[in-house]
């Protein structure tokens, strides 16, 4: 680990212990509270809202990491920093700053909190996992959350994004969980996790856009993907978001029919009605309702051959 990353899990080191928290909000929120103000005051304000502080209101030491990592800006006496800080269970995450406009930003937010609650409750009753997979890992949060519900689990983080996996490495180190990195996995495994990007952004956002059919694509490649390698008996815990026109679910729909030829059975779970409703302005939104924020459990109940018609 270089200098600049070693400098950021001392960072979340020394948050921790000097009893920082901040909950991360929607881009749409976090907009309204910085309309407030322009600038901010301490600690929270910097590392969380992402305003310019007076130098002077930084602890030296933590000031000193943040230069070392090459996350400060200097602003006129004022600095801003290039990472946020969010606590999401008993961790803290270090993550993009505000706005997160850049191809490669890793994001954490809302869905967040969402994905590891809904991961830890299926795993809460969960029999031994020999290989946890997270997919499109982000910021790591899903899979190292997870850990406390797993005894002796490989844990291997998978995300085409290099920052990610450099800021995933970052978090999992301070958090005290070993995991495995990598841009791409082959081979099954019997545990699955996955929280796509599922809005069909203009703009193309790695982080953000899931692709076509009301970004619902990425979630039903993800899954396809994973449910063709998933160990017989093992299963995939996939956290998303589904645009409901006319009262009905596209991606419930197309998953339990390509599902059942690649011998996985699903339960699915509408965890949120109404999520992002500001994205109904959109005109790829034109005919949607609402978008729903859902967790679907994918048990692989029977091997299935290559040779079978899955439902393309």
């Amino acid at each position: 680990m270089n200098e600049p990353d070693s400098a950021l899990v001392e960072l979340l080191k020394r948050l921790a212990a000097f009893g920082y928290d901040f909950v991360t909000v929607t881009p749409e929120t976090h907009r309204r509270v910085m309309a407030r103000r322009d600038r901010g005051r301490d600690l929270r304000d910097a590392l969380g809202w992402s305003l310019p502080v007076p130098l002077e209101s930084l602890p030296s030491d933590l000031t000193d990491l943040l230069r070392a990592a090459d996350a400060l800006i200097d602003e006129g006496g004022w600095v801003r920093s290039r990472i946020r800080v969010s606590r999401v269970g008993e961790h803290l995450f270090v993550h993009s700053a505000y706005p997160t406009g850049r191809q490669d930003a890793v994001f954490l937010g809302p869905d967040t909190y969402r994905f590891v609650r809904f991961v830890r409750a299926r795993l809460s009753d969960a029999s031994a996992v020999g290989h946890l997979v997270d997919m499109g890992a982000g910021s790591g949060a899903g899979a190292i959350c997870a850990a406390s519900c797993l005894s002796g689990a490989k844990l291997t983080l998978v995300d085409s994004n290099p920052e990610a996996l450099r800021l995933a490495r970052i978090n999992a180190v301070a958090a005290g969980v070993a995991v495995e990195l990598a841009e791409r996995l082959p081979g099954a495994f019997d545990l699955w996790i996955a929280n796509p990007p599922f809005i069909q952004d203009s703009a193309g956002r790695a982080y953000r856009d899931g692709g076509q059919r009301l970004g619902a694509e990425a979630s039903l490649l993800w899954t396809l993907e994973a449910a063709r390698r998933i160990t017989p008996g093992g299963r995939m815990l996939l956290y998303t978001g589904s645009a409901i026109v006319a009262g009905g679910d596209g991606l419930l729909e197309e998953l339990e029919r390509r599902l059942t030829p690649l011998g996985c059975s699903l339960r699915y779970e509408e965890i949120d009605p109404d999520i992002f409703g500001e994205e109904l302005d959109c005109p790829a939104y034109r005919d949607v309702e609402r978008i729903a924020a859902v967790g679907v459990e994918i048990i692989r109940e029977r091997s299935w051959s290559a040779a079978e018609p899955a439902s393309s």
